[in-house]
């Protein structure tokens, strides 16, 4: 889990905003560009909030809330609002996300889908949309792999692509979770991600994100974010 102005979408910085937001709905939760297949945990909700900045200093910064309900334990619904500090964005972004499980992990293997759609809070013109396949390998309880892939709309040169990602995501103890993944919109941009996530044992309800990222065109632009999850 990355813009207003996608008529006129290019270079490095406008593309990973648009990675993120239009790619899956959480992005395993919070500010990762690749997502699970796993929704929130039955009755309960979380936000997700963070903050990107793309050497050297455009950047964003986003909210993003949902909820499973009991009754209707396979489905998360959600939003998302993201406000951008860059020339080439015209206003801020919004919309809703849909991330619908159809097999949890815990079963081998997760299968899922991700449904977003965005719209510029200003023009009201439709800025993005994506319809994305999520999987979840559970390879041991402290290692598993997700994979994604599917149709992206992104308004601008390239409106309509496939969008792609793989992540690892390892326990490596102390509370601490290390992320590795690759990600792309084909055609287009190469980019990769790596971090950490702190979630307290003693308070399970948050999670803590620190990470840092490149994208690959003309140019290879870095990135850094930091990342909650509040969950109640």
């Amino acid at each position: 889990m990355r813009n207003n102005s996608f008529w006129i979408f290019t270079g490095t910085l406008s593309w990973v905003v648009a990675a993120v937001f239009a790619g899956p709905t959480l992005a395993a939760g919070g500010a990762h560009i690749v997502d699970d297949s796993e929704v929130e945990t039955p009755g309960t909700c979380h936000v997700d909030l963070w903050v990107a900045d793309f050497v050297p200093g455009d950047g964003y910064a986003n909210i993003a809330p949902a909820c499973t309900t009991l009754k209707m334990p396979w489905l998360e619904i959600g939003a998302a609002y993201a406000h951008y500090w860059d020339q080439t964005i015209a206003g801020p972004l919004v919309g809703p996300q849909f991330k619908i499980n159809f097999q949890p992990a815990s079963k081998g293997v997760g299968f899922g889908v991700g449904l977003t759609a965005a719209v510029n809070a200003r023009t009201g013109d439709l800025g993005l949309a994506s319809l994305i396949g999520l999987v979840t390998i559970p390879v041991t309880d402290k290692f598993r792999i997700n994979v994604n892939g599917g149709w992206s709309y992104l308004r601008g040169e390239h409106p309509t692509a496939f969008f792609w990602g793989g992540q690892v995501e390892v326990d490596v103890g102390w509370d601490v979770t290390l992320m590795m993944e690759a990600f792309g919109r084909q055609p287009g941009i190469i980019g990769n991600q790596m971090g950490l996530r702190y979630t307290p044992a003693a308070h399970p309800q948050f999670d803590f994100d620190l990470l840092v990222g490149t994208t690959y065109d003309q140019l290879s632009t870095k990135f850094f974010t930091l990342g909650v999850t509040v969950r109640f």
